[in-house]
């Protein structure tokens, strides 16, 4: 095996969206993404003891995940639709219950190994504009259930 000596780009990372069921899932590429982090913070507590001989010890109690993607709003050809990936995804912003999670997964779209699945709440965040500004939404997804490792979909 070599040693990596290449860096690599923010641009690797590719989000999906469910639009199908989680019995019958439908992943489709959610378009236009200018932006893409996200974070799995864990929850830790003070574990120190007597026992420890000062040194402070501490146990992971829990951990919270988001993604952050800004993207451009797209629309077909004669402005009468957005795409469906982003309606899913602002629907479901306004939705209660199970409507209003949203099934994702992102993954490395060269193929390395790092790949993720679970279950987001979207904040809907229009950004708004000056006249020759490009219409953008910032969408926040908080986990609400576990972050799953998976098997990168696009690997090789």
């Amino acid at each position: 095996m070599s040693t990596p000596t290449e860096t690599a780009l923010a641009r690797r990372w590719r989000l999906e969206i469910n639009m199908g069921t989680a019995e019958t899932p439908d992943w489709q590429l959610c378009p236009a993404i200018t932006e893409f982090s996200w974070t799995a913070e864990p929850n830790l507590e003070d574990d120190t003891s007597y026992d420890t001989d000062g040194w402070g010890e501490n146990t992971k109690t829990g951990q919270d995940w988001e993604v952050e993607v800004t993207f451009n709003r797209k629309a077909s050809p004669d402005s009468t639709t957005y795409s469906p990936v982003h309606e899913k995804i602002r629907l479901a912003f306004f939705a209660y219950g199970a409507a209003s999670k949203v099934h994702l997964r992102f993954m490395d779209r060269n193929g390395l190994p790092e790949a993720y699945e679970g279950y987001g709440l979207p904040n809907w965040e229009p950004q708004g504009g000056e006249a020759r500004d490009l219409d953008q939404v910032q969408v926040t997804f908080t986990g609400t259930g576990p972050l799953a490792t998976i098997t990168n979909p696009v690997a090789p």
